[in-house]
């Protein structure tokens, strides 16, 4: 049978098809733009888009399982049409962000919880990856400050996270992928050490070798520097809670070497396998 593989070029996606594929499995990646490359080089890749739902019958046919990313437009589509192929388990990249207390006033939560209430219901076997910060965030939040300028500007710099590396979100969808016992669960991922901005851009100048400057503004600036990166709802979400964790440690999760054995990586190590991105 196949796996199915929402979004391979992604940062997730694509560390999950290659996951699947070392370990054996059959595996069929989309996109919706095939052409342009950026995929494992042994994957079968096939056009498709969560949002034109005449693409999933011809992506789904044969298949057994599907990872699949959040994207609430025409999730009812999606059920049916993994309904209709026979589609058995659907292992889904979801978010803290639904289980946290600001979720119904937080769109990134209400967006995320609506794929997971309609997969709930479609009556397939099911497995929710909930990753807190994506370590994959400070690349846009502060690459292209840290490449032109050396400098990275925040209005709580002493505002705590523990991010988490995409291989470690990749490493638990591919064990729910192969291995029985995770039906109906749902995970709940933090990374491995609770660390503070300022911090993290330290990790980010030592893996450059050459120091990077945190210069501390006020939110008003940040919100303006935001706006040109994110819409202005996900801007005030990430800036509130960054207010809201300033000085305090955030809560880090040993999940990911409980389901998959290994150890989550660290946030130095992310840095390391990501440098190029700040140069």
């Amino acid at each position: 049978m196949v796996t199915v593989v929402f979004g391979a070029r992604g940062n997730v996606g694509r560390n999950v098809a290659a996951g699947l594929l070392a370990a054996g499995e059959k595996v069929r990646g989309t996109s919706r733009t095939p052409a342009a490359g950026g995929f494992p080089s042994t994957l079968d890749v096939v056009p498709a888009d969560l949002e034109r739902p005449e693409t999933l019958p011809p992506v789904l046919a044969g298949a057994d399982k599907v990872f699949l990313y959040a994207k609430p437009e025409e999730i009812e589509a999606f059920v049916a049409a993994a309904q209709s192929a026979g589609v058995r388990q659907v292992v889904l990249l979801s978010s803290v962000s639904v289980v946290m207390g600001t979720a119904e006033q937080n769109p990134i939560a209400r967006m995320h919880r609506t794929v997971e209430l309609a997969i709930e219901r479609s009556g397939l076997d099911w497995t929710f990856v909930r990753p807190g910060m994506f370590a994959t965030n400070a690349r846009w939040w502060w690459g292209e400050s840290i490449r032109t300028e050396g400098v990275v500007r925040l209005p709580y710099p002493d505002a705590q996270n523990a991010p988490v590396h995409e291989k470690d979100m990749a490493a638990l969808a591919v064990t729910a992928l192969t291995e029985p016992g995770h039906s109906q669960q749902a995970y709940t991922v933090h990374g491995a050490e609770s660390l503070t901005l300022r911090r993290q851009v330290e990790h980010i100048g030592e893996a450059l070798g050459r120091p990077v400057r945190v210069e501390t503004v006020s939110v008003e600036q940040a919100r303006e520097e935001f706006a040109e990166k994110a819409p202005a709802s996900v801007a005030e979400a990430l800036l509130g809670m960054w207010a809201a964790a300033d000085g305090v440690p955030a809560p880090v999760s040993v999940i990911v070497e409980r389901i998959t054995g290994s150890p989550a990586h660290t946030f130095a190590q992310w840095v390391a396998d990501h440098a190029d991105d700040f140069r």
